[in-house]
């Protein structure tokens, strides 16, 4: 079940983290940090003008980065053109579907990764993100 936070709660989240939550701020937060969810910067933007607000597009690229840095969002790169943002930032994975464009979640465990060769001399393995790109399979190829 989704979890729906208040903009008082999320304004509590961006003082946490110590991010002072302007008017911008929490209008891009109350799009992406309501619950957890995938989306562009193109998508947050559409739905922040759907509900009046009036944000640049720069402040919420800005704001964006600002969230990611401060541990409150992480990026997902699907291809090397599409970015999107991911409220949910314990270590998990994703299917992308190429023909939707949806990301759905895999639980960490839910992917086995074992690498062939040891780590570069030097080197701690940081994290691992694995994204599994699917398609509608094709009923001929049945």
């Amino acid at each position: 079940m989704e979890t729906i936070v208040t903009r008082e709660q999320i304004s509590e989240r961006l003082y946490e983290r110590g991010i002072v939550p302007t008017p911008q701020r929490l209008d891009v937060a109350e799009v992406i940090l309501a619950r957890p969810q995938h989306l562009s910067a193109d998508q947050i933007i559409a739905q922040m003008r759907r509900r009046g607000s009036r944000v640049s597009k720069a402040t919420v690229y800005n704001t964006l980065n600002l969230f990611c840095e401060r541990g409150l969002l992480r990026t997902v790169e699907v291809d090397p053109t599409r970015m999107f943002y991911d409220s949910t930032i314990e270590p998990h994975h994703h299917f992308f579907d190429v023909e939707t464009g949806e990301l759905v979640d895999i639980p960490l465990e839910g992917v086995d990764v074992a690498l062939a060769q040891p780590l570069p001399e030097g080197k701690e393995l940081v994290g691992v993100d694995v994204v599994i790109r699917v398609r509608r399979a094709d009923e001929r190829a049945k």
